[in-house]
């Protein structure tokens, strides 16, 4: 028996016919939905969103206005400091007056004599040269006010007078304020006269080499130290570690060279008006007026008494060569930390 015949199957889903036509309708009336919105915040004024986006562009326009104005601020400040410092820093630091008429050229001599230091032999030295150089100057005075220091650098500025001296043909007078002992009166005997006040100190004709021993100390805290060295007097004069009679006997006599070195300068600058006594080069200082009886100083004056009647020309420039701000600055933010660290390692006493 033959089976009736079956319709034919729809390829084609009623149900996806059916979404289809839903999401083409949603799509359409998406895209009317937001044609109609944006054609509404077009036409209708700025709203909070609108506000707020303008409010922020310009906050930013004036906060990048502010910070190019600073900008610009810093960078014309930094300009004009380092204009100052350039100014600063190659501008002569000698006389501060017109030098071609006759007048009385000084160099200043203060504080510790030491190398680096204002009264160094580099400093000085300069000074002096500048001084001498300047046919203005009719003499150099050494305005000294100084309780010592190295013995080299006192000997390098005392050579350097003598030749400069014997050069020029000028006169050198020393004036002395407060102090000139040690180190300083080193210099003042290369001068050809000596001029103090009454209460001036002058003289400590003597040498020393001073430090510190803490091996004592060390053995009650029972603390060791604990030294290497290649060479049997390589620790010599170390602080923690006992001192012999060798080593002793060898710094004594070093002293006492520098010290024979010290009294021929002396003798030599100063002549037949010293008046040698037991006590002279003993290391002793005196007053002013008891340096003139001794033949140390010559006599009482001070800078303008010998201006104005020793060396006739009233008018006082001053040579000395000073640091400038650019050199203190270098000095204080740069080579004073190393300085500092290089005092800190020292464990050798300087000679003065």
């Amino acid at each position: 028996m033959t089976e009736p015949l079956k319709p034919e199957e729809n390829t084609t889903a009623p149900e996806a016919d059916f979404a289809e036509k839903i999401a083409e309708t949603n799509a359409s009336q998406a895209q009317s939905a937001i044609e109609s919105v944006a054609k509404e915040v077009a036409s209708e004024p700025a709203g909070w969103e609108r506000a707020t986006l303008e409010k922020l562009m310009f906050a930013t326009l004036d906060e990048q206005r502010t910070a190019r104005r600073w900008r610009n601020a810093v960078r014309l400040t930094w300009l004009a400091f380092l204009v100052v410092m350039a100014w600063v820093f190659f501008s002569h630091n000698g006389p501060t007056k017109d030098v071609s008429s006759p007048h009385t050229a000084v160099v200043e001599i203060k504080g510790e004599i030491a190398s680096g230091a204002e009264a160094g032999s580099e400093s000085v030295v300069a000074s002096l040269r500048a001084a001498f150089e300047d046919d203005g100057a009719r003499a150099v005075v050494l305005l000294i006010n100084s309780p010592g220091g190295s013995p080299v650098q006192a000997g390098i500025i005392n050579d350097e007078i003598k030749r400069l001296k014997l050069k020029s043909k000028k006169p050198v007078y020393a004036v002395v304020e407060e102090s000139c002992a040690s180190a300083a009166y080193y210099i003042a005997v290369a001068a050809d006269k000596i001029f103090v006040d009454k209460a001036s100190i002058v003289g400590s004709i003597g040498v020393l080499m001073d430090g510190f021993g803490f091996t004592g100390l060390m053995d009650k805290l029972g603390v060791e130290r604990r030294l290497m060295t290649a060479g049997v007097n390589k620790g010599f004069l170390d602080p923690f570690s006992p001192q012999t009679e060798i080593q002793r006997a060898f710094a004594q006599s070093m002293l006492d060279q520098i010290h024979k070195q010290f009294i021929d300068v002396v003798k030599a600058g100063r002549g037949t008006r010293l008046k040698e006594t037991p006590e002279i080069f003993s290391g002793l200082f005196w007053s002013g007026q008891q340096a003139i009886e001794l033949g140390l100083a010559d006599q009482l004056g001070n800078l303008d008494f010998v201006a104005r009647e020793v060396v006739k020309a009233e008018d006082i420039v001053d040579y000395t060569r000073r640091e400038n701000v650019a050199e203190r600055l270098v000095k204080r933010f740069g080579a004073s930390i190393g300085e500092g660290a290089i005092h800190a390692l020292k464990t050798i006493p300087a000679v003065r």
